[in-house]
């Protein structure tokens, strides 16, 4: 009894690690959080889109039709918007004004969501607005689909996420200007 009690802590430890290494769903759940190999995996997953997810057939409304895909390995301005929607009408100017200084360095892809291609057509004629504009004609991938309009997403040659924006900005400040800049080095 004196051992036992001379030796609790051991005999614990020693428990533990036998649970952890005999419960390979426990192991596993240890290693996924601890291990730096997994949360590297993770961000760079959360961080990036897939190819997968650029396999969009997109319809051009004032440009040809293209495939999302035709822009890998190019910085992309990818924006998602509606005529419906009040921030993203507000929006429209900065991206105009960022398209006519930035198109030689980064390729604009703006898509109109939950819209009629008259209504889209008849908004940029009205505006003369002149930034690529389409409408997907396969659908999203659950990453790529936004939860809330405007959503833009500056994108890297190797389709890494450089900026995510949920919410109308100013897209042709000089912060943006810059960041755009310095993006497409």
């Amino acid at each position: 009894m004196t051992f036992l009690k001379k030796n609790l802590v051991y005999v614990i430890l020693l428990v533990v690690v036998l649970v952890f290494a005999l419960v390979k769903p426990l192991r596993e759940f240890v290693s996924d959080q601890f291990g730096m190999t997994a949360t590297v995996d993770k961000v760079v997953a959360e961080s990036s889109f897939a190819d997968e997810d650029f396999d969009v057939d997109l319809k051009g409304m004032n440009v040809p039709d293209a495939k999302l895909s035709d822009y890998k390995g190019q910085i992309v301005f990818l924006n998602f918007w509606g005529t419906w929607c009040a921030p993203c009408r507000t929006e429209w100017p900065t991206i105009e004004a960022l398209y006519k200084s930035k198109n030689q360095k980064v390729k604009f892809v703006l898509i109109a969501m939950q819209d009629k291609e008259e209504a889209v057509k008849k908004f940029l004629e009205e505006n003369k607005y002149t930034a690529p504009v389409y409408i997907a004609q396969s659908p999203l991938t659950p990453k790529m689909l936004p939860d809330v309009f405007p959503t833009t997403y500056v994108i890297g040659r190797n389709l890494q996420i450089l900026k995510k924006e949920d919410s109308t900005l100013d897209w042709n400040s000089a912060d943006s200007q810059a960041f755009i800049d310095s993006v497409s080095k």
